[in-house]
């Protein structure tokens, strides 16, 4: 399993995540990470933001109901032996 730093925007912690498995939708890359390679974890669904400058590759959390229940539903798919619950 892939492992990969992100950075936090406000205050520049460095944060490790595990890609789980990755997609994309509409032409946006989705990222779903956990913190904990093996085992019963909690999950998170990153997607790719556009960037200005074209050169850095930028991950934020979903956050929004619809969308992050519609991925969950993607990722369940894709990941049919793992149990995705929001």
């Amino acid at each position: 399993m892939e492992k990969i730093m992100f950075q936090a925007p406000q205050g520049g912690e460095s944060i490790e995540f595990y890609v789980v498995e990755q997609t994309c939708i509409s032409g946006r890359e989705y990222l779903l990470v956990t913190e904990e390679e093996d085992g019963d974890c909690e999950a998170f669904i990153l997607k790719e933001v556009p960037q200005e400058d074209g050169d850095d590759i930028t991950y934020e959390m979903v956050e929004s109901e619809e969308e992050l229940e519609y991925m969950s539903k993607i990722f369940g798919e894709i990941l049919e032996d793992v149990d995705i619950t929001i």
